[in-house]
């Protein structure tokens, strides 16, 4: 690729060949239902401004002009705001401009490069917020699956916005879109399951939507309206308008929606987790225009949608984690019980078929082969693990279209298009295998996916997608692709068989002393931490995972007693060690490792005596656990309830008393919805991600608790309520 062809292209000279780079946060102009202003500072002087502020505002001029001489109270209601480290939400005024004077809803925020921005847009009605958010938190809150919460926001969003058609549009892992439900008028052309590539959304227009949560295009037709100089007189250079709700579209963009017949859109993120799980767009067939206080009741609906979302996808993993755990009870059973832990896996009765949504599963082990429902024969199972021993090691492999991927599989397509597996050990070849046969199916694009767009000899022929018919995709050679959720299922799974396979193989190494060396070498190499001691508490084995976490010059170990210096309570280690060995008495419990930097390293262990009957005892296993993670999930859950006490407190906001029980039943659905979903969280995510998780649910219930906050004082001016005041508030 030459240095030219990596040029991001400035704002409208993109084609489609390289409108993945196109500067679209560098527009220069707006849309012309509003005026923008760039104030400096400290002398709140206008020196930059749309070309049609002065009529927008009904005054003679703008430019140059100090607010304090601008007709109306527009410095008056901004002062109160400008708080230069203020971060965040754009500020939210009411003001009156021009002669005659006006009312104008005024956004304010605070660019990197310094100064204000002002975008101002005409007043709108006051919204009832009783009606528009509390009925709606109490559905989103009750929605029992991902389903039914966005066929319920559909409903939601139509009956409160009055487009034509909206959409719930849901991002697969590949970024390729689905139209995942729809609410349209009557007469409208259904676009439900319809998909879009994931070129018909550039990543930089994607980094903008996780940013700025609400879009609005009022017409389709308008006539952008530059801004006055062009460049930023603050910088010299083109205006930052990440964050400005007026910012002209890409020219791209709006072809894209003429070959749609679309004349306006409203578009709001749904953001999980910190990424863009999908969006709520909306589509109308004439000019529509939706004022500042309904377009922060939309985002507040979306934030709480995606956190019912957080909380539902998290409850789907915590059912696996629920098989998960029974499963392993099953296993060890089955230990005592028959010696061997392989035919607790092969229950038909509780499969491991189900959690995993597969209709196959094998197990390889130790040269066998152990197989439940459909699957490939026992050969071409060999060879698939052999297959898979030879993929970069990861805790989960998955494909979704095993005979594209590896030609040589192709015979097996009928029963093994899919294939998600996790290693048992980490002897190669040994895996715990799922299978999912080819499912021949049509797929709806809108427009064909392969001929995305067409270039002329001139920008007017620029054309995205010139016809939105349905196109019709016979995809065939692949299964249903594997959701995070299955995959989620899978990693559980392995992870707990290859914990007893470890213990299981540790137990055989004290069993049959002449099998020691093939196993110790297993033991050895395993990723988790083991000690094997003898019936005195001599130290057989240790493996490198458990030397390697000792602290640096530790003393050489022969018995299970010397390890006690590495721990921060050594008494405690061996008090518990000496129950081990003198009654035999099973321990579980964590432990504080001494580690580098006075920075102790919490450790779970399990230790178990081997006991082959009940007179004899042969040694111990101790395998320990790692559980610096858990411990910053506890933290994460003490940041989390820090923060929805801060979210929940009463007094940051003074309002009337019929206000004021209004914005307090608000907050507390919202606090709820929250609390829901960090119930989930703590007992369906993986620990590892507990604290992220937990976090994003945290700053997305705070940042919705301030748009709340905004919405109420701003509803509360407009009402004429003089009384209505709002304390400083550190930000959280």
């Amino acid at each position: 690729m030459t240095a030219e062809a990596t040029i991001s292209p400035a704002f409208g000279t993109a084609d489609l060949s390289n409108c993945e780079q196109e500067q679209i946060h560098l527009a220069g102009s707006i849309q012309p239902h509003g005026a923008l202003l760039v104030i400096s500072e400290p002398d709140h002087r206008i020196v930059q401004a749309s070309a049609n502020a002065a009529e927008f505002l009904n005054v003679e001029r703008v430019l140059g002009l100090p607010l304090a001489e601008l007709e109306g109270d527009l410095l008056i209601r901004i002062l109160p705001h400008l708080d230069p480290t203020s971060e965040g939400t754009p500020i939210a005024v009411r003001c009156r401009i021009g002669s005659p004077g006006a009312d104008f809803d005024g956004l304010i925020h605070r660019p990197l490069e310094g100064g204000l921005i002002v975008e101002l847009e005409r007043a709108g009605p006051p919204v009832d917020l009783s009606l528009m958010v509390g009925q709606a938190l109490d559905k989103i809150r009750t929605a029992s699956s991902v389903r039914a919460l966005c066929e319920e926001a559909a409903v939601l969003f139509q009956n409160r916005t009055g487009y034509d058609r909206v959409m719930i549009y849901r991002f697969d892992e590949e970024g390729h879109g689905e139209v995942f439900s729809e609410r349209h008028v009557p007469g409208l052309e259904s676009y439900l399951s319809n998909r879009y590539p994931s070129s018909d959304i550039p990543q930089m227009a994607r980094r903008l939507y996780e940013r700025i949560r609400v879009r609005v295009l009022v017409d389709v037709g308008y006539e952008p309206v530059p801004l006055q100089p062009r460049l930023s007189p603050l910088t010299g250079r083109d205006l930052d308008m990440s964050s400005c709700f007026l910012r002209s579209m890409s020219p791209i963009h709006l072809q894209y929606l003429k070959n749609m017949g679309v004349r306006a859109t409203l578009v709001v993120s749904l953001v999980v987790g910190g990424k863009l799980w999908g969006l709520v767009a909306c589509h109308h067939y004439q000019p529509r225009f939706i004022h500042f206080e309904l377009r922060a009741v939309c985002e507040l609906l979306a934030e709480a949608i995606a956190t019912r979302i957080t909380a539902l996808e998290s409850f789907a993993q915590s059912q696996s984690e629920l098989f998960v755990q029974r499963l392993e009870q099953r296993m060890i059973e089955a230990i005592s019980r028959e010696g061997d832990w392989r035919a607790a896996i092969f229950d038909t009765t509780q499969s491991i078929l189900p959690p995993v949504g597969a209709t196959g599963g094998a197990l390889v082990y130790e040269g066998q082969v152990t197989t439940i429902g459909e699957v490939p024969g026992t050969q071409d199972i060999r060879e698939v693990a052999a297959w898979l021993s030879r993929q970069p090691r990861v805790s989960v492999i998955s494909t979704s279209s095993l005979g594209l991927d590896a030609p040589e599989f192709a015979p097996l397509t009928r029963v093994a298009s899919g294939v998600a597996a996790a290693p048992v050990s980490n002897h190669p070849g040994e895996f715990l295998i799922w299978f999912r046969p080819e499912r021949v199916r049509t797929v709806t694009w809108g427009g064909d996916p392969k001929k995305p767009f067409v270039i002329g000899d001139t920008p007017a022929d620029l054309s995205p997608r010139r016809s939105f018919a349905k196109w019709n995709q016979v995809v065939e050679g692949t299964s249903d692709p594997w959701t995070p959720a299955d995959l989620a299922a899978v990693r559980m799974i392995g992870q707990s068989v290859a914990d007893i396979v470890l213990q299981f193989r540790a137990v055989r190494t004290l069993i049959a002393q002449e099998q020691l060396d093939q196993f110790s070498r297993q033991v050895l190499t395993s990723d988790h931490p083991v000690v094997i001691a003898d019936i005195e508490g001599k130290i057989l084995l240790m493996n490198d995972a458990f030397t390697s976490m000792l602290p640096q010059a530790h003393p050489p170990v022969q018995r299970l007693d010397d390890l006690a210096s590495a721990f921060v309570e050594p008494y405690d280690f061996l008090r518990n060690v000496g129950e081990l060995i003198s009654r035999r008495r099973g321990w579980r419990g964590e432990l504080l490792l001494r580690g580098g930097g006075n920075e102790p390293r919490p450790l779970m262990v399990r230790a178990d005596p081997v006991v082959p009957s009940r007179d004899r005892a042969l040694g111990f296993v101790l395998i320990f656990t790692d559980n610096t993670d858990r411990r910053a999930a506890e933290a994460a859950r003490g940041r989390f309830q820090e923060g929805i006490i801060k979210s929940s407190r009463v007094g940051s906001v003074r309002l009337d008393s019929k206000s004021d029980l209004v914005y307090q039943n608000l907050l507390s659905s919202l606090v709820e919805n929250a609390q829901l979903a960090a119930l989930e969280i703590t007992y369906g995510v993986e620990t590892g991600r507990i604290a992220e998780m937990l976090e994003g649910v945290r700053n997305s219930t705070l940042r919705t608790a301030e748009v709340l906050e905004y919405l109420m004082l701003h509803a509360s001016r407009t009402s004429g309520n003089d009384n209505t005041t709002r304390n400083n508030k550190s930000n959280s």
